[in-house]
């Protein structure tokens, strides 16, 4: 009994030395895996940019998701490594309800033949003509999830599926298509969802309006609805109350702003902050960052 209790105890002792050992070489083969993985991730974003948030990579058609993509609540979109996608700085026609149709992006002033570039890294995904509307357009996803649209080129000077970095050229600016003079139709959505352009770029300025935006479902079909609701105030359709009602606004963030003092200035509570940004009380407000007030 005592000698196969000593072989009991020595068996023990071995294969917790055998564990100990073997521990180590676990946690080698983990890290192996996981730098396995990052770097097959980095490969699969390089093909295919922000291929956790989109269903497909079609060519075909610019708005090609429909009910085939579930859109976030709220979706935070990094502005960093931005490039103006040209130097010239006057809008000629906004985002929003026009001429008794939807316009889903801003026109800038360009002259045919000015060099348009890139927003942001990305791939492009269509280089299309459309006789009767985009004309020679360019379509490029980005890493951020954006997917920025350029249209009424001149010439396209990219090919489908190629990668770009921001600033690279990749058309020149035209009069193609639907357009009653030289000028860049540019347009920013996020899994088809339109996004004013402007609530990110400040062409004036030729710099972005903050580090990041903050994507809410649903919340430039409210920026469309204050501009009509503004409009109608001008012509005399409607009372003041219905333009406030419909009214989004925004604060960027400047040196000594707390979510106390918003709350006072924009009359929203804290709690309601909050929501609209998919932030908490405690979240530290960055200096730049553009927060949804109501």
């Amino acid at each position: 009994m005592a000698v196969a209790a000593l072989v009991l105890v020595s068996a023990n002792v071995c294969g917790q030395d055998l564990l100990a050992r073997q521990a180590p070489i676990d946690r080698k083969l983990k890290a192996v895996d996981s730098l396995a993985l990052i770097r097959q991730i980095k490969a699969e974003q390089a093909v295919y940019p922000a291929y956790s948030l989109y269903p497909n990579w079609s060519h075909d058609r610019v708005h090609a998701y429909g009910n085939t993509v579930q859109i976030p609540d709220s979706f935070r979109i990094d502005l960093t490594g931005f490039c103006m996608p040209t130097t010239h700085t006057k809008i000629t026609s906004k985002c929003g309800p026009r001429w008794r149709r939807m316009h889903n992006g801003l026109d800038i002033k360009v002259y045919i033949g000015d060099t348009i570039r890139a927003a942001f890294d990305g791939r492009v995904r269509m280089v299309k003509y459309e006789r009767r509307g985009y004309g020679k357009y360019v379509v490029i996803r980005h890493d951020n999830g954006l997917e920025t649209i350029y249209g009424h080129l001149s010439k396209q000077i990219v090919a489908e599926d190629q990668y770009v970095k921001a600033g690279d050229p990749i058309g020149l600016g035209g009069n193609t298509g639907r357009s009653t003079g030289s000028h860049l139709h540019f347009e920013t959505r996020f899994l088809g969802e339109v996004i004013n352009p402007e609530f990110m770029f400040d062409f004036p300025n030729q710099d972005i309006v903050a580090d990041s935006y903050l994507f809410i479902r649903g919340a430039n079909r409210y920026a469309y609805q204050r501009t009509r609701a503004l409009a109608a105030v001008k012509s005399g359709k409607s009372g003041a109350a219905e333009a406030e009602k419909a009214a989004i606004r925004y604060h960027k963030i400047r040196k000594g702003d707390t979510l106390g003092r918003i709350s006072r200035i924009y009359h929203v509570s804290i709690d309601r902050l909050c929501r609209l940004n998919g932030i908490k009380r405690t979240t530290v407000l960055r200096i730049g960052q553009v927060l949804r007030c109501s």
